[in-house]
């Protein structure tokens, strides 16, 4: 299986959200190989023998020393190299692969306690897809930079999850051919140097789950379809270019500490699905021109400190692809627009931990396919306009308690277990005025929170029968699910 597939099927399984797309890596133009179907080896065939001698080096240097005794290493075609020939009927390394992803790969293993990345790469000058998973996290070491050398054929650098120590070479910034750069999931320190905005080929830039830190520099790269932030140090504002880089349909800058407003600049991004500024230090307020982000498909802002922002009247207007908006935990302050209930495509919607008042707007009576809403611990009352079929939807899922007086309206139907599903009471029958529904409701949650330690969290739907038990595994499944697939809606 090629790297980059499989590189994908990593990124599918990582935690929310996964991390990146699937790239073809597309081999570049080049009068020295054929770039056509290889259907096996001439009897003259060989590999250059300045490669194959480079190729032992190399794999000696990751503990893979039985490669010695291959005599022809494009020619022996094991999992993990691949060659093309040139006119001269000789045979070129184009690609090398290290690690094991699963049971299922046999890509040459590493032995983490010597493994190093050998200088003999240098000698491999029609290289293009170099792929290292986790190799060198028994003796951590920075990132060489001699990689910086590896020539112009080089399309895919990809050395995930090996303990790397150190900073990002300022010399990676001559691959200018690159296409993937992949560094997640190592120890990577100081900031992200500016020479990568000298790969303006790049489609895919991961340096996620890392120590990066200080401000990032402008970026602006017009092919990069995927950049990958998330879980490092990065301070200081985010660079109002990224909003250049109009080929985006990810981009995750997700729990650094990156200040100030969120640019306007990023509303430009005709072509991005999902962005997830969430657990930084932004401040208010939301830009109004959120609306210009016609793809997207996931908003993800939750743990942001906007304190007394509000959600602007028609902040998502136009967003008919949005499914999944998550606000939690920002301090928001007043109504919920109207507006929201016109997202028709929205599954998931996440308001909770806010100061929001007023009631839920009527109009979320048309988000026919929201299967999980979340508007606890606010400041809301009056009755919610969910109907009964849409409670015994969401189930779990939906969560109101820790308000000032929600209720649920009977006309929609009665419905058993409201409280203890939900967090909230019924509405008080006809002819009893709003405040005694108020202190009825009020009474409720003094009596849920002794029971739930002082939050009045429910503690969990009571049953009511078989068919709600199916109800509650078909959700648990849809919980197992869901990652998948909304990884495979936004980046496939």
């Amino acid at each position: 299986m090629a790297p980059i597939v499989l590189l994908l099927l990593l990124l599918l399984l990582a935690p929310l959200p996964p991390s990146s797309s699937e790239f073809t890596v597309v081999m570049p133009d080049s009068s020295a190989l054929v770039d056509a179907p290889q259907t096996g080896f001439s009897d003259s065939a060989r590999t250059d023998p300045a490669e194959q001698r480079a190729v032992y080096e190399i794999m000696e240097a990751t503990g893979n020393g039985w490669a010695t005794s291959i005599p022809d290493v494009c020619r022996g075609r094991w999992h993990g190299i691949e060659c093309m020939p040139d006119t001269n009927d000789v045979y070129h390394v184009v690609s090398l692969s290290f690690g094991a992803l699963s049971d299922d790969t046999a890509f040459p293993t590493c032995d983490p306690a010597r493994s190093s990345l050998s200088p003999a790469l240098l000698a491999l000058p029609h290289l293009r897809s170099l792929f290292f998973y986790r190799c060198f996290t028994g003796s951590p070491q920075p990132v060489p930079a001699f990689l910086g050398r590896l020539g112009p054929t080089l399309r895919s650098l990809v050395l995930r999850e090996n303990a790397h120590t150190g900073p990002i070479p300022a010399e990676l910034g001559n691959l200018t051919s690159l296409r993937v750069l992949d560094l997640h999931g190592n120890h990577l320190s100081s900031s992200v140097p500016p020479s990568l905005q000298l790969l303006r080929n790049l489609e895919l830039l991961d340096l996620s789950h890392n120590q990066l830190s200080g401000p990032v520099p402008e970026l602006n790269l017009p092919s990069l379809t995927v950049m990958d932030l998330g879980r490092n140090l990065l301070n200081g504002r985010i660079p109002t270019s990224f909003g250049r880089c109009n080929s985006l349909v990810k981009m995750d800058l997700s729990r650094n500490r990156f200040s100030g407003s969120i640019p306007d600049s990023l509303c430009d991004l005709q072509n991005l699905v999902l962005l997830d500024l969430s657990h930084n230090r932004l401040a208010g307020p939301l830009p109004r021109s959120l609306g210009g982000l016609r793809s997207l498909a996931a908003l993800i802002l939750t743990g942001n400190p906007m304190s007394s922002a509000m959600i602007p009247k028609d902040a998502f207007a136009g967003l008919a692809a949005l499914n999944t908006l998550i606000l939690s935990n920002m301090g928001l302050q007043g109504s919920i627009p109207e507006s929201i209930g016109e997202l028709g495509s929205l599954r998931v919607l996440h308001l909770d931990g806010n100061k929001l008042n007023g009631s839920i707007p009527e109009s979320f009576q048309k988000l026919q396919k929201l299967t999980e809403l979340r508007v606890n611990d606010n400041q809301l009352m009056g009755p919610i306009p969910i109907g009964r079929e849409m409670l015994w939807k969401m189930g779990k899922k939906l969560r109101l308690y820790n308000n000032s007086g929600l209720c649920y309206d009977m006309s929609y139907g009665r419905y058993e277990g409201i409280e203890s599903m939900s967090g909230i009471s019924y509405c008080e029958t006809e002819g009893k005025d709003a405040a005694s529904a108020r202190s009825h409701t009020t009474k409720h949650y003094l009596s849920s929170t002794s029971r739930d330690g002082g939050r009045g969290r429910p503690s969990g739907l009571s049953s009511s029968g078989a068919a709600r038990k199916l109800h509650l595994a078909q959700e648990e499944l849809v919980d197992l699910i869901a990652p998948l697939l909304v990884s495979l809606l936004v980046f496939l």
